[in-house]
């Protein structure tokens, strides 16, 4: 595989090189120059497949040349050693439970993966490396459990103070052992602009062997369109013959990402639906044909709270950055917090399934989709967290809470340790030289 920066299509690297390095030295984001189309035998036959067999088939496509098999099949079973069901709620709409992992996020599929390949390079390369996450919720705690304990490797989490839930501040502050927690004194946006800044710094990027485990890090990014593919396959065994749709709650566009890249090797989804809550810089994008960013606002979906989504550029790339591209595959709404409360309430009581906040704003965006969709589609969306992380909102619905699994109760027992650092740059840097010392 050959990316190419967004930046600068002249920088290009391989995919362990693109891994390694998390972000182009243009700047910009990596971007595969290509990718595999598979074949109809692959879609005819997916249904018969487990998630862990597709995933693997896909990767071997994606990564042919890049990973010794043996390695990559061991990669994928470890990474993906957990289930992921889809539940029908209603007549035309199915759900994707995504949080079925050890972190109870989406983000377990990515981070795993993720931890897998860059300890194989690792390996190979004997070198000790700082990996760098911002984090608005769920991504901080999926890393850190996915790079726990491993050999030569610092993680580094970075997450606005007072934005993120209890529940993912104690997973991501009480593990210890390789992981620090950084808390920023700001939004999600200052976390990312200050890790886009360590990267953009070649000294201190080669100095400490920087590499990002955010969906900017392609690793993180491809293994996310696996699950659409898994998906899709569930929902034609079931028997249906309609055109597909998917719903995505959507903050820095990386699962969003995952499903156009399975779009472009061959899937027939029919739309994407980017539901987003009230930063709402797709949709405008999508109106407007601008794309501005905004200072993040605070939501009860909290992972979604992002002004500045990063893998904007990705997805511009895939519809060849042209406005009418990008408004023939996705559709876009936003939505409030009352709104995100009161949906939650309505679908438990009308359907008896318990969403997340995120879900609950995908799900809305479905309902409004509906009212223009001629091909009367089926409708899949992306549950991305357990309910249980969110109990205040849950309570706000005026709903009983759902029973807490075992791994976050272990965790809210646990002493919390952060650093407190201001979102200047400067800060950032010089703690960074501090943990080369």
């Amino acid at each position: 595989m050959i990316l190419y920066s967004t930046k600068n299509r002249n920088e290009k690297a391989t995919f362990t090189e693109a891994v390694i390095q998390g972000l182009p030295k243009s700047g910009g984001l990596f971007m595969p120059e290509s990718f595999p189309i598979m074949s109809d035998n692959f879609f005819k036959n997916a249904h018969t497949k487990s998630f862990t067999e597709l995933s693997y088939i896909l990767a071997s496509k994606l990564l042919e040349g890049e990973i010794e098999p043996n390695a990559l099949a061991q990669i994928v079973k470890k990474a993906f050693d957990f289930e992921i069901p889809l539940k029908q709620i209603d007549s035309n709409t199915h759900v994707l439970e995504l949080f079925h992992g050890p972190t109870l996020a989406f983000k377990d599929i990515g981070a795993r993966f993720m931890s897998g390949i860059l300890s194989y390079i690792g390996n190979k390369k004997e070198q000790k490396r700082v990996v760098l996450a911002a984090t608005s919720g769920d991504t901080g705690s999926a890393v850190a459990n996915g790079f726990l304990n491993a050999p030569g490797v610092i993680v580094v989490l970075l997450y606005p103070s007072g934005k993120v839930s209890k529940i993912q501040e104690q997973q991501l502050t009480t593990l210890g052992s390789n992981i620090i927690a950084l808390e920023v004194q700001g939004t999600f946006d200052h976390c990312q602009k200050i890790v886009k800044e360590a990267f953009a710094n070649n000294n201190l990027s080669q100095k400490l062997n920087l590499t990002s485990a955010n969906s900017i890090n392609i690793a993180r990014l491809l293994p996310q369109s696996f699950y659409y593919h898994y998906a899709y396959s569930r929902l034609i065994k079931n028997g249906s013959n309609k055109d597909v749709v998917f719903s995505v709650p959507s903050g820095n566009l990386g699962n969003l990402t995952g499903g156009l890249i399975a779009k472009k090797m061959g899937l027939p989804v029919n739309k994407f639906i980017a539901a987003v809550n009230l930063n709402r810089v797709v949709p405008h994008y999508l109106e407007t044909g601008q794309f501005i960013p905004t200072p993040s606002i605070q939501t009860v979906s909290n992972a979604m709270d992002v002004g500045n989504p990063s893998n904007f550029e990705r997805v511009m790339e895939i519809v060849d950055n042209n406005h009418s591209k990008a408004a023939e595959v996705l559709f876009s709404r936003s939505y409030s917090n009352e709104e995100t409360i009161e949906t939650i309430k309505k679908v438990k009581q009308n359907n008896n399934y318990l969403l997340d906040p995120h879900g609950a704003v995908g799900y809305l965006a479905i309902q409004d989709y509906m009212k223009i969709d001629q091909k009367k589609s089926s409708f899949i969306l992306l549950e991305t967290a357990h309910p249980a992380k969110f109990g205040n909102i849950i309570d706000q619905a005026s709903l009983e809470l759902p029973e807490m699994p075992e791994r976050l109760k272990r965790c809210l027992n646990k002493e919390k340790k952060s650093i407190l650092i201001s979102p200047d740059k400067s800060d950032f840097k010089d703690f960074l030289y501090s943990i080369s010392e």
